[in-house]
């Protein structure tokens, strides 16, 4: 048995690596760890303390020694060559260097005092087991559309809940489709084959929990890595972001506004393919996100950049956080992992609160010509178009197009059954694209209802 202790002051290192020698001959390394909590002043972070392991191949960037992370979710974990405990990865014990890695997520004004004890046991090595992986399509309905969550903890990060657990709340939900998102971790994708089948794709991912901003790596290839050990600063992101793509995923920054520590996305979306705008319960923090959004379009419009599509997941970790609220519901050819991600990327597709808010929204120029959503309606300035939305489950909801020069009409409220249909008219020179949002009623006032639904833009004009 091995223990360290030391203390980190504030402004300490985000990292802190600690050595263990692994004699041949290892069948177990176990980890435990404590920390003080001391008490600090109305508004200062207290203590907090991430951790993780990593082999004999070393911590470089890249992680091809990462063998688990933790986060601040456990105070021990097991790595054998048969079994681990959730969030680390089973495998041989190769004798050499291995290193515990501790995240300063926050420090005290006291500093932050911790002991790790590590303890070895000797014996016979077990056979890593050979990973088996949740197969990349379902049976489908065809061209279609189809709901999804895609940000999603289990218990091998900081969720309460099993895979199977999450697989049956996205079954109840009215989902098609899943993302595994644990942070910093691959370590779940070998434990999702048995909640996967003919009705529910699973797709596999990590949310990439930097100290600033999480991402989603979104439908990568089963059992890549991706590391998290930099800052806006170091100009790694980049690099990152391009792993993410040869690994078959997709790049989408997560809750960008929120305000806990850490959370806020500072890389910019340069690389991003999709950004989550709706998080969870709707929050004043999504509705910046919305603002910020679209004031994106608005550039992208303009000129001065490609359009971002917005999507929306749950982020749910355990009771009383919802699987499903909200949910991405997507236009895909058919139900597969490169189906999904397309009609993703191409934005065609809508958030809504739950499977009881179905949206139709298309635009209809006086020709005959349509588009929906996340397409192009290729007419002139001059030409009178129709925007349409027709609603499901949306009982006494308010409807808005918001265009890029803001919310040019205001409809409803719809009636008590929560169906209804919409219509209002313009032309592709007074609005550029318009999108569609569904809001729940709200006390007078110039603060909009929360928001019930709400979709991606179709582009007007040539």
């Amino acid at each position: 048995m091995t223990s360290f202790r030391g203390t980190l002051p504030p402004g300490s290192p985000d990292y802190v690596y600690l050595p263990v020698e692994v004699p041949p001959g290892t069948a177990e390394l176990h980890v435990s760890y404590t920390y003080d909590r001391p008490p600090v002043p109305a508004g200062t972070p207290g203590n907090a303390l991430d951790i993780g392991l990593f082999d004999s191949r070393g911590t470089e960037l890249g992680g091809r020694g990462f063998r688990g992370w933790s986060g601040g979710a456990r105070t021990e974990f097991s790595v054998r060559a048969d079994e681990a405990t959730p969030g680390y990865l089973p495998g041989p014990l190769h004798p050499g260097t291995w290193h515990i890695a501790l995240g300063p997520y926050t420090v005290a004004p006291q500093g932050l005092s911790y002991e790790v004890t590590v303890t070895l046991t000797a014996g016979e090595s077990g056979r890593a087991p050979e990973p088996v992986y949740p197969p990349g399509g379902a049976p489908g309905r065809g061209r279609d559309w189809y709901r999804g969550d895609c940000h999603l903890h289990s218990w091998h990060s900081d969720g309460r809940r099993t895979p199977a657990e999450i697989a049956d709340l996205a079954r109840a939900a009215g989902l098609d489709f899943i993302n595994s998102s644990d942070h910093n971790t691959n370590a779940s994708h070998a434990h999702w084959a048995d909640a996967a089948g003919d009705d529910l794709l699973v797709l596999l991912g990590e949310e990439v929990t930097t100290r600033n901003g999480h991402v989603l790596a979104l439908g990568i290839e089963p059992g890549t890595f991706v590391d998290w050990r930099y800052r806006a600063r170091d100009n790694r992101w980049a690099h990152f972001a391009r792993a993410i793509h040869r690994a078959g995923g997709l790049v989408v920054p997560a809750h960008p506004h929120a305000t806990c520590v850490g959370c806020g996305w500072r890389f910019g979306f340069a690389e991003a393919d999709v950004v989550e705008v709706w998080n969870g319960a709707w929050t004043p923090d999504d509705e910046v996100t919305l603002a910020a959004w679209d004031a994106q379009l608005v550039a992208s419009v303009r000129g001065d950049r490609a359009w971002l599509p917005a999507m929306g997941d749950s982020d749910a970790h355990r009771d009383p956080d919802v699987v499903g609220m909200p949910q991405t519901v997507v236009l895909a050819d058919e139900l597969t992992r490169e189906a999904v991600q397309e009609g993703l990327r191409a934005g065609r597709s809508y958030v809504a609160e739950s499977r009881n808010v179905s949206l139709a929204f298309s635009v209809t120029a006086e020709g005959g010509e349509r588009a929906g959503i996340g397409e192009r309606l290729a007419a002139g300035p001059g030409t009178a178009v129709t925007v349409r939305l027709e609603v499901t489950g949306g009982p006494r909801c308010s409807v808005r197009f918001v265009t890029d020069q803001g919310v040019l009409f205001t409809g409803g409220p719809l009636p008590v059954s929560g169906t209804g249909t919409v219509e209002w008219r313009t032309t592709p020179a007074y609005a550029a694209y318009v999108r569609a949002e569904l809001r729940h009623e709200t006390a007078a006032g110039p603060v909009p209802g929360v928001m019930a639904a709400f979709t991606n833009p179709v582009f007007l004009g040539r």
